[in-house]
């Protein structure tokens, strides 16, 4: 297919699933049942981190989890006693458990009493004009685990591009953030990082169709193939490439492309 026609076709498939229609199915349903802005960080980056497995699982195990929060997660992150963790024991969802959950409580509690945004905590060390937000994420993953008492174990959750990960969940998180088209499926909450910044979230579905079109030629799926895919999108639309994720998605788990 030439470039041109693609183009036209992958930008007919963003309109059709950038729509309202696609959140109740997906993870990103979680961050939308809140308004405070920190609520939607700490239930967003929680969901994203969560999402492998299918989607209604993965739904249905984030509200269980925010449950154990009175569904307010950012108060409950500040304002918690010990005795308040006791139900996070008995959480899991596939290998993530309790020692990850109640690290996790742990640091956004240390986090959220120092900053008021989690944007900030992927700004470190990235220039304003930085092609894509690859440091960010490195410095995120150096931060996240910079407690004394951080769980080895809880590494496994928290991709780096260091470990040559795609990091597909950090950066679907970092979609939903920074986003702001007006079509009310990304959030668009956060400012200072720019959608031209983003990688694509390089899942399953979105590699097995950006190979069958093209545009990713590394035989593994790791950082580089997520910089090789996100390469190519700018190509599309240098302003905003990360949007074809909704296309290369659709394609993928609705159409079985």
């Amino acid at each position: 297919m030439q470039r041109s026609a693609l183009k036209a076709f992958l930008d007919e498939k963003v309109a059709q699933y950038n729509q309202p229609g696609f959140i109740d199915d997906d993870p990103i349903v979680i961050p939308h049942s809140y308004s405070r802005k920190q609520d939607i960080e700490i239930s967003g980056f929680w969901a994203a981190v969560l999402a492998w497995g299918q989607r209604i699982t993965i739904i249905n195990k984030c509200k269980e989890l925010f449950r154990m929060m009175d569904n307010a997660p950012y108060d409950f992150i500040l304002h918690h006693e010990e005795a308040d963790l006791k139900p996070f024991v008995d959480f899991k969802h596939r290998t993530f458990n309790a020692t990850d959950t109640l690290y996790f409580i742990a640091f956004f509690k240390w986090y959220y009493s120092r900053y008021n945004s989690l944007e900030d905590a992927f700004l470190q060390g990235v220039e304003h004009d930085a092609e894509h937000l690859g440091g960010g994420i490195i410095n995120f993953h150096r931060l996240f685990f910079s407690l004394p008492e951080y769980p080895n174990r809880t590494k496994k959750h928290i991709a780096t591009p260091e470990r040559k990960s795609a990091c597909k969940r950090i950066n679907m998180f970092l979609r939903w953030m920074v986003r702001n088209d007006g079509n009310g499926v990304d959030f668009g909450i956060w400012s200072c990082i720019k959608p031209s910044q983003l990688i694509c979230p390089c899942d399953l579905h979105v590699d097995r169709v950006a190979r069958k079109l093209g545009l990713i030629t590394r035989k593994q799926t790791d950082w580089q193939t997520a910089l090789e895919l996100t390469a190519h999108l700018r190509e599309f639309d240098p302003e905003d490439p990360v949007k074809y994720d909704f296309a290369l998605f659709g394609l993928g788990i609705e159409e079985k492309f």
